[in-house]
């Protein structure tokens, strides 16, 4: 029912392309011009997410509490709501950000032999681009050769740029699929229930408003990774490697799993000269499969000139964003005669440098011989890529929570996992789709303000919490050889009668 209602809601406060067939029905377009209409629309979303977050909530504390024959079933329960709860959505409009519908036109772009890395949609007329986002229209796409083949391949068969954002939602749920395989095998590594990291990582608020909703090739690009890191660790390095090219040629920041597959591969206390080795062998393998991606699909390396669009918009979430306009903000009330972003620029700059020293050091001092420590590594990595960065969302937190979801937490860090979960789901529809808005948003907000609470602090809410971080399921999983196959990590605990 959550779902659902996120997807009727949706209709009425999404941007849709004016020539889609459905706008011709009566009722949509008396809601979706009236104000009133409007924001009974938005009402609608938030409570179907206030459904989802709770049902979600109520998942994790059931499987976190399994035992006996229900511990056998709890990971299917789960894959089995993630596939209930995404079905209404995966004919949904792009929800919560108009991207879906740029990825559409970048697609088309890309079949009609116009570079994307050379054009903005402007190149294109019709319905492709009636729903693009005017602030995109004329940059070149950031993304990698992947997104645009399917994309390519999606408009060889269609022009209707609703049919083609569902292909690409689709595309995305290949994301969705690889995170189901790999999250429990990551699981294992650390010791942790399987069945309530799947839980945190598939079923939440964040994934289904911004991953299955919003369609984001983030959601692809993180499936990747946990493939490669598997893949990588389980199987041999070079191949998780090649697999996390593939991830990059997504989205660059998926090209930071090589480096976890470098360390888990090494021998424990591997030497300085070694570990250069090793990651410089992982550097070629995946920067060649991603220059090879772009060659087979004829669009080649002209998203290295793309990379620094993202940057041109400034977002609320970006904590170098906020310290340099606040900077700004203060040399002009100071009167020291700046020009306009000096600050801005120059925090951006130093948050970028962070990052890479973050990830230098993670790269060269970080423990090798560990799939566990891997991945501690990885969500490192990730998170300083993501808190440092110029431009954050909140789908970028797609990034970091499935890393964090399987490692070994204390009870106040579990907590702030689901917290964070279920609030950046409510937040999403609070997103780049309401800019302007200011009715839509303040009523978004108290309508957010109301439901947290409920969700997060009431007596029954902290008591499902305390229960869910508290629980306990398998064992810890001592050290263990990086390439050993997963059948090695099952956990087996005997009964003392059976042993008797």
């Amino acid at each position: 029912m959550g779902s659902v209602l996120v997807l009727l809601g949706g209709l009425v406060v999404s941007t849709l392309p004016p020539s889609a067939p459905l706008l011709e029905t009566e009722l949509l377009l008396d809601l979706r011009g009236a104000e009133a209409g409007r924001m009974a629309g938005l009402t609608v979303v938030l409570l179907g997410l206030g459904l989802l977050a709770g049902q979600w909530l109520s998942l994790c504390r059931h499987v976190a509490l399994a035992e006996g024959d229900d511990r056998d079933d709890a990971l299917a329960l789960v894959r089995h709501a993630t596939v209930v709860w995404c079905a209404p959505l995966v004919l949904a409009p792009p929800l919560f950000s108009r991207d879906g519908w740029s990825y559409a036109a970048q697609g088309m772009l890309a079949h009609l032999g116009i570079s994307p890395y050379e054009h903005g949609p402007i190149a294109l007329h019709g319905p492709i681009v009636e729903a693009v986002d005017q602030r995109w229209m004329e940059t070149i796409t950031p993304y990698g050769p992947v997104p645009l083949l399917f994309g390519d391949l999606a408009a060889t068969q269609t022009g209707n740029p609703w049919v083609l954002v569902v292909g690409h939602r689709l595309v995305a749920l290949v994301g969705l699929v690889l995170l189901a395989w790999a999250i429990p095998r990551l699981a294992r590594w650390t010791g942790v229930n399987p069945a309530l990291s799947c839980a945190v990582v598939l079923a939440s608020p964040l994934m289904l408003a911004n991953g299955v909703g919003g369609l984001h090739n983030d959601l692809l690009m993180v499936g990747l990774m946990a493939a490669a890191l598997v893949v990588g660790v389980e199987q041999s390095w070079w191949l998780g490697a090649a697999v996390g090219g593939a991830a990059a040629a997504v989205k660059v920041p998926g090209g930071l799993v090589c480096i976890a597959i470098a360390l888990a591969s090494l021998p424990a206390g591997a030497l300085l000269a070694a570990r250069v080795r090793r990651l410089a062998g992982a550097a070629v393998v995946s920067v060649g499969a991603l220059v090879g991606l772009g060659i087979v699909t004829g669009l080649g390396v002209g998203w290295v000139h793309g990379l620094t669009v993202p940057g041109s918009v400034n977002t609320p979430l970006s904590v170098t964003t906020l310290l340099g306009g606040a900077g700004d903000w203060l040399a002009g009330w100071a009167g020291l005669g700046l020009e306009p972003a000096t600050v801005l620029r120059l925090v951006r700059a130093l948050g970028s440098v962070a990052t890479v020293v973050v990830i230098l050091a993670v790269a060269l001092r970080g423990p090798t011989g560990s799939g566990a420590r891997a991945l501690t590594a990885l969500a490192t990595m990730t998170g300083a890529t993501m808190l440092l960065g110029p431009v954050v969302h909140l789908w970028y937190l797609l990034w970091v929570v499935p890393f964090v979801a399987v490692l070994k937490l204390s009870r106040l860090a579990m907590m702030g996992v689901l917290a964070l979960s279920t609030v950046t789901g409510l937040l999403a529809p609070l997103d780049s789709s309401l800019h302007g808005a200011y009715l839509a948003i303040a009523l978004a907000s108290m309508l957010v303000a109301c439901l947290v609470p409920v969700l997060l602090l009431t007596p029954r809410a902290r008591m499902r919490i305390e229960r869910i971080v508290t629980a306990e399921w398998l064992p810890p999983v001592s050290g263990r050889q990086p390439q050993q196959p997963a059948r090695d990590l099952d956990v087996h605990v005997e009964h003392p009668v059976d042993r008797a």
